[in-house]
Formats: structure tokens, sequence, C-alpha cells
């Protein structure tokens, strides 16, 4: 190449370079931005976005970075965005929005390996709603009348092993009475009495199926996950071999396997043995982590403030002057000093400490401090129930214990309006299960308050992080010394 054509060459390049540096400023003028407000993004690194960060925990990147961006910010996972909505002021149109503008179904499919085909998140969203109309009808409150003796039964005969004194590990033992309780109101006796140990060794094997890593690749050929596909195959036959049996014998029973095995579509079809399965272990999913995590929290903090220890004695004598020995639905309606304490332990420790939503359209929301954003089409909405709950504005103190705060004339879980408290969540998806799980735990601590002397003896508990929902770490040590409360005491 001569001196010339490499001139010729250089002013090319040259030419090409200013006519994009000008057609860039030209643009930007005349063409108009994008009028979208959108949220302020996480810092993160080149293609991975925030990814470092999320994995460390979502609750300690929301702790640095809420005071920072505000209750409304995105985070970028390589192609994703995760929009945070936190708190009430801005979290109404994740709970209330309609399944075509906001939609669970897309964000849960990790579930399905789990809960099986046909069920929940592998149907379309009328489905779904038959399917949860059938949960409904199962908890309506005869049901949980007729559930509550079976919770107050297992509780008697779980305790009634214990000795006269001695030292245990409470959440072992209040993992363990749960699934027996849970194997009696959801699965059915024939689970209860004859299959019990094995049909919870399956259980294991599918709750350990469900790791971080499955969010992501739920179908990862690894050993939990082969592990919780031959799980879910043996569970389906025995569940198969029981509702055989119960269809062929006309018996019925008082158990949400019964009520699952009765119900219709709108268009006449009753329920399969696979869709029966698949409801029945998403029911039990969906229950026994939040009833023992919350049992064994309620337990702790109890331990550790007698005020309120002193408090729900108290309440279980004036019950017992007024009822006698009797426990039922009603009695455990009464509680209402037990309640605020099972409720304020889930405030700090609500078990799912994020929901997810899959953005199908446009919306725009209003922060506290007046900021306006819209929020894209396309992105991945996100709220987090255990930092909400613990916002400073609506609750005060807000890492204390103080049930007395849900207290008449506090009432702080309403300061800011129907989303204040989630720890069930809210809205179109709330928690269907709440009833039957605060009287599954009032039924337990009725018990326990009734019969025993108890101390914590090991340090409070922490918070177990890396678990995919998130409990309590290591051993809770409590000695116990049997009793019988008198009204009189």
């Amino acid at each position: 190449m001569d001196v010339f054509d490499g001139n010729k060459f250089l002013n090319t390049v040259l030419l090409l370079i200013t006519t994009l540096i000008a057609a860039k400023l030209i643009s930007s003028f005349i063409i108009p931005k994008s009028r979208k407000r959108l949220p302020p993004i996480l810092k993160g690194w080149p293609i991975i976005g925030g990814l470092h960060r999320f994995l460390k925990g979502p609750i300690f990147m929301l702790r640095e970075e809420y005071p920072k961006l505000g209750g409304v910010f995105t985070l970028k996972i390589f192609h994703k965005n995760i929009t945070f909505l936190i708190g009430p002021e801005v979290s109404a149109h994740f709970f209330k929005a309609p399944e075509s503008d906001l939609s669970q179904q897309e964000v849960y499919q990790f579930n399905v390996p789990t809960f099986g085909p046909g069920v929940v998140f592998d149907v379309d969203y009328s489905v779904r709603q038959e399917q949860f109309r059938f949960f409904t009808e199962a908890l309506r409150v005869n049901k949980l009348k007729s559930y509550v003796n079976q919770m107050v039964t297992e509780a008697e005969d779980y305790f009634s092993k214990w000795g006269s004194s001695g030292e245990v590990d409470l959440k072992y033992e209040l993992e363990h009475l749960i699934i027996l309780t849970a194997s009696r109101c959801l699965l059915g006796r024939e689970v209860r009495d004859k299959l019990f140990d094995d049909v919870s060794a399956l259980f294991h094997d599918l709750d350990n199926g469900m790791l971080p890593i499955s969010v992501l690749f739920p179908y990862l050929p690894i050993p939990a996950h082969r592990r919780r596909d031959n799980a879910r195959k043996k569970l389906a036959e025995i569940f198969a071999t029981i509702i055989s049996s119960r269809k062929s014998s006309d018996k019925t029973e008082d158990d949400m396997l019964q009520c699952f095995i009765d119900s219709k579509y709108k268009d006449g079809r009753p329920t399969t043995e696979s869709e029966v399965t698949g409801l029945l272990i998403a029911a039990l999913f969906a229950g026994q982590h939040t009833s023992s995590i919350t049992s064994t929290w309620t337990g702790a903090y109890l331990l550790c403030n007698k005020q309120y220890l002193s408090a729900a004695v108290d309440e279980q004598k004036n019950l017992m002057e007024k009822h006698g020995d009797r426990v039922d639905h009603d009695v455990l309606a009464e509680m209402d000093v037990l309640y605020r304490c099972i409720k304020e332990a889930l405030r700090l420790h609500p078990p799912l400490i994020m929901l997810l939503r899959s953005s199908h359209s446009d919306f725009s929301v209003t922060t506290r401090e007046g900021r306006e954003y819209d929020i894209p089409k396309g992105h991945i909405v996100a709220t987090s129930p255990a930092f909400a709950n613990r916002l400073p504005h609506i609750f005060n103190d807000p890492d204390r214990y103080d049930p007395d705060r849900f207290a008449v004339g506090r009432e702080e879980d309403k300061a800011a309006g129907a989303f204040s408290y989630i720890s069930f969540g809210g809205g179109r998806h709330g928690c269907l299960g709440e009833p039957f799980a605060y009287l599954q735990i009032k039924a337990i601590w009725t018990h326990l308050l009734r019969n025993f002397e108890l101390e914590l003896v090991s340090p409070f508990p922490e918070i177990d992080w890396n678990a995919m929902v998130v409990g309590v770490k290591g051993k809770v040590m409590v000695r116990y010394k049997r009793r019988e409360l008198s009204v009189n005491q």
C-alpha cells in the first residue's frame, strides 16, 4: 500500500468515526428520550451484574442498599432485571395486581419437579385458581375444627413420651411433632398409622432436593435432584394405592386427602390421582416449614421474655377457669395473647424472605418520599417480608420482640395500610394456610404452657440464612419440668 492509499484509508476511517459521533449528537437532540422514570440500578460487575451480591444473601444486600437507594431499585443479574419494591407504599400493586399483569407462574417453575405435573405452577392460571379453591374448601372452619381435634391429640401423645424432667432440642422436637400432625390432618390416617416412616423419609428427600441451584436449574442432573425425582415417583405410587383403596371401599376420612379426592372442577371432572398427590405435596411444603420454624421461634422468644411468657400462662389459666381442660377450635380462637406472641415471632422471622412475580405490563409506583418510578414490562418484581417487616417508620423499635405492638390501640401492623405486615403475603396470593398454621402452633404451645415449666439453656438461636426456607440455625436446647397448670397458681 503506497502513502496515498494509506492516507485515503485513514481519511475514510476518520470520516466514519466523525459521522457516527455526529449522528449520536444529533439523535440526542432530535430524537426524544424515553420518558420512563426508571428506578436506580444497583452497581454490579460487567455481564453478571449484582449476582455476587445476591448470592451473599438478599437481606444483607437490602440492608446496604435501602438507605442509599430507597424502597425501589433494580438489580441486574445477567440479562434479567429484578426490581425490588420495599414497603407498603410501593408494594400494593405487587399484592393486588391480576395474574395477567404480575404472574407467579414463571418465577416459581422450580417447584414443578417437586410438586409434580398438572398442579399449581404447571397449569395455566384458570386451572390453578380452581385448584386453590380445593385448598380453600379443605380449610373451611368446619374442616379446621376437625383438624384441631387431631392436632391436640397428636400433641398430647407426643409430649406424653417426655419424662418428668430433662433437656431436649426444642427445634428437633417441634419439627417431628409437626410432621406427625401434618401427616394425620393432611396426608391421612393410612400414612400416619402405617406408612409414616416411609413417607417421612421420602418427603425428606423431596425437601433436600430443593436447593438454591434448583431455582436456576431445577432439572440439573445432580444427586439431590435424582433423589428428589425418585421420592416423587414413590410418593405417587403410595398415594395412588391409598386413593384407590378409599374409592373402592367407599370409606371417607376427615383429612385434606379426602377433600382433594372429592374435589371437582367446574366442568364436573374429578381430580386425578396424580393431581391429588401433587396438591398434597404442595400443601405439606407450604405448611410444614412455616409451622415448625415459627413454633420454635415463638418458644425461644417466650423463654427469653418472661413478661410475655407470664402473660401467655395467665391467659391459659383464665381459659381453664372458663372452659376447664377443653381445648378445641373455639378455645384456641380466644387466645389473643398467644396469637400476638406467634405473630410477632413471624414478623421478625418470616420463613419466606422473598416473594417474586414476573411483570407482563408496565406499571408505576410512588415512594413515601414522593419519587415516581416506571417499572417496565419484563422485569422480575420482588418484595421481602423479612426486610419490610422491620421497617422503622412502620414498626417502633423494629428489632425488638414486642407482641403488644399488635394490641388494640397500637396495631402497628396496620400503621401504613394493608401491606404493612406481610409474613403471610397478602392480596390475591395471600397464604391460604394461615388459619391452619396459627391453630397448629397454638395447639402445641397450649399443651406446653399447661403441662411444663421450660427454660432455654442454650444461647438464643441464630438465623439460618443458608436454607431455602429461612429457619433456626443449630439446636435450641430447653430444660423442662413436668407440671400441671392450676387456675389457682
